[in-house]
């Protein structure tokens, strides 16, 4: 998400750069970059207006201070602005509320609502340590309620069954009614959705926030529907008392315009953005940190938030002291460091948040990745013996086809993954001698090379 809107804007201030003054000549131009931008991405008309006229009055006349060069200081305006557009500060859910707390979830069918829904009770569980119930109220789609009883049984959440000719409304009276005898936290309440927006849909919704008077009412939109988003939201906000919005599909190749739209439209913040199919794919929407991804500064807080909630402690410790005690780094290991990257998104999700150089374009970068190769690798590991893990150097030709044929490769991949252990063994050793100044030192392209 994003991506040809942060490649404009920074080039925008790229070509600010060297000028001694932001003057009317200047700004007027880049303003005019900067409003082509927004439209390109699909940014409702009336938040492009607000956007530029705000960055204009700020960086029209705009002194330049020793630190900071044109550029840089049109940079921190159009952080700032972009923060605001996004929402100042992040927004938790509010579950102050006598149990089971209510949580709504609205928007049209397909935004990806009842996947929402189950990791919504994940990162509930994980993160708050509730008790969760999850209740369908979408008696339309075929299969609805069986797919959200699945998912709640992946993330170990309450499920109340119902049948599907019971009328919404006393589904979820009735599921509420359940959530307090179980003592439920947290009751998450999944409506039906329309392929479009109609009076029927919104009549429902408006009857439903009546009789079950919810604590939060959130919004989910796909991030990829563009001005269709905006106008949905806009009928959404209109009709139910929105307390939030969960934006999902940011990993798509979506343009943006619909996140930096909904919250000026609707007044409401976005609480959550989510990614991916997996249902750990649900982070916490810090606009600030967005800002900084949009203009190329990374989110580098966020990284290290996702490190420490999704490293496994415990192999790492064993790892490190494995590692002090002499012993090599094996493929058990290499396969431990390839899962948890796994879990980390993967190298796109790394590079989303790593603040790179001007110049290098992060999706472009990410597209020459092969997303498979790292399951590959962990197949190929899955399929030698554990002592061939343990010990590689017994790897020989035989064993490498046998491996290769198990995990449905070609032997240069065996070799590949051989190769790359290998390296990898190296910096590990001279890490465990010399700490991580030597280890990086014999890394290729580093210093003392």
């Amino acid at each position: 998400m994003f991506a040809n809107l942060s490649n404009r804007l920074r080039g925008v201030a790229e070509r600010l750069r060297g000028k001694g003054r932001l003057s009317e000549d200047n700004i007027s131009e880049a303003v005019r970059d900067v409003r082509r931008a927004l439209i390109e991405a699909d940014v409702a008309l009336s938040v492009v207006k607000d956007f530029t006229d705000r960055v204009r009055t700020r960086a029209v006349g705009a002194e330049i201070t020793r630190s900071l060069n044109p550029g840089q200081a049109y940079v921190k305006i159009l952080q700032d602005e972009l923060t605001a557009v996004l929402g100042e500060g992040h927004r938790e859910l509010n579950l102050r509320h006598q149990p089971p707390v209510i949580i709504l979830l609205a928007g049209l069918q397909g935004v990806g609502k009842t996947t929402t829904a189950a990791k919504l009770a994940l990162y509930l569980k994980e993160r708050h340590k509730s008790s969760v119930m999850l209740a369908s109220l979408d008696t339309r789609r075929p299969a609805a309620m069986l797919q959200l009883e699945q998912l709640a049984s992946r993330v170990e959440a309450g499920f109340f069954k119902a049948d599907a000719q019971t009328p919404v409304v006393t589904i979820a009276v009735n599921a509420v009614a359940q959530a307090k005898t179980d003592q439920a936290d947290v009751l998450i309440l999944d409506t039906a959705g329309r392929t479009r927006l109609d009076e029927e849909l919104l009549d429902e919704l408006r009857l439903l926030n009546t009789e079950v008077s919810p604590a939060e009412t959130l919004f989910v939109v796909d991030s990829m529907a563009g001005q269709d988003a905006v106008h949905v939201a806009k009928a959404f906000g209109e009709a139910l008392p929105l307390t939030g919005i969960i934006m999902t599909k940011t990993d798509g190749d979506a343009r943006g315009g619909a996140a930096l739209s909904v919250k000026s439209v609707t007044g409401q913040p976005i609480k959550f953005i989510g990614t991916g199919e997996k249902l750990t794919g649900l982070e916490l929407f810090h606009p600030d940190r967005m800002a900084s991804q949009i203009l190329g500064m990374g989110d580098v807080v966020g990284l290290v938030e996702e490190v420490e909630r999704k490293v496994d402690k415990d192999k790492a410790d064993r790892l490190a002291k494995k590692l002090r005690k002499g012993r090599s780094f094996d493929l058990n290991d290499l396969r431990d460091q390839l899962e948890q990257m796994m879990n980390m998104g993967g190298l796109e999700g790394l590079l989303g948040k790593l603040p790179l150089p001007g110049g290098i374009n992060k999706e472009q970068l990410a597209e020459k990745v092969d997303h498979k190769a790292i399951r590959r690798q962990v197949a190929v590991i899955n399929s030698m013996t554990p002592g061939e893990r343990r010990f590689p150097k017994v790897l020989n030709g035989s064993r490498k086809r046998r491996i290769a044929a198990g995990a449905g490769v070609t032997v240069p991949d065996v070799n590949r993954l051989v190769k790359q252990h290998v390296q990898m063994q190296k910096v590990m050793k001279k890490f465990s001698k010399g700490g991580m100044k030597q280890a990086l030192r014999g890394m290729p392209g580093m210093p003392g090379r």
